[in-house]
């Protein structure tokens, strides 16, 4: 039992480590929240994710059928990730900016803001190919597995999870404090062009899928 238990969370571990340090678009949405504003709008963003992937685990060992129907209509889902990531990484490109160096106390900015970043959080990360395809092969890998493995498993993995993307928020917190204005700006605009580009690459990697 005990060799059981510590089986699920060496693999629970595993798979957290790789869906948090994987390169996507939250990673550098994270940045840009943590830098326009401060890392409470960054933890916002980051409990946003958090609940999309709760969401996905539950339905996933849930009711793994409805996860397999998302997948089925992966094309849509991407047309609409890429277009959102690229204008929300166009306007944050293209916005104007005015040298200004950061506070060293955190932004003040109401509720209905952190919602809307919340929000955010929570649609990009749904939205996301990826995340789909990751969650669907973990929850298949581990269908033989009893209820007990799987809840220590993914309970593990959403722990890890969470607790890596507020260590992101809390480096970019202290990042965005020691450098310049100018380059304050370099690095935002920066964030919103990988951003941008991301979400291109999404949409020309879906439309390449159907020309093969």
């Amino acid at each position: 039992m005990q060799l059981e238990v510590l089986d699920a969370v060496i693999k629970g571990v595993l798979v957290g480590l790789f869906m948090a340090i994987s390169v996507g678009p939250t990673l550098f949405a994270v940045i840009k929240y943590s830098m326009d504003n401060s890392y409470k709008a960054g933890l916002a963003f980051v409990l946003g994710v958090s609940f999309s992937d709760f969401l996905y685990v539950t339905i996933a060992n849930v009711a793994a059928s409805w996860l397999i129907v998302l997948g089925k209509h992966g094309d849509m889902i991407a047309y609409i990730g890429s277009a959102i990531l690229i204008i929300v990484g166009t306007a944050g490109t293209l916005r104007k900016m005015k040298p200004k160096r950061p506070a060293k106390e955190a932004a003040t900015i109401s509720g209905a803001h952190y919602v809307r970043i919340w929000a955010s959080g929570f649609i990009i990360n749904t939205i996301n190919p990826g995340v789909i395809i990751s969650w669907l092969a973990a929850v298949s890998a581990t269908a033989n597995k009893t209820g007990g493995y799987r809840l220590i498993l993914f309970g593990t993995c959403l722990v890890l999870i969470l607790s890596i993307d507020f260590l992101k928020v809390f480096l970019a917190e202290k990042i965005r404090v020691l450098l310049t204005p100018r380059r304050l700006i370099y690095v935002q605009r920066g964030s919103s062009l990988i951003i941008a580009c991301l979400g291109a690459l999404l949409l020309v990697k879906t439309l390449m899928s159907h020309g093969t």
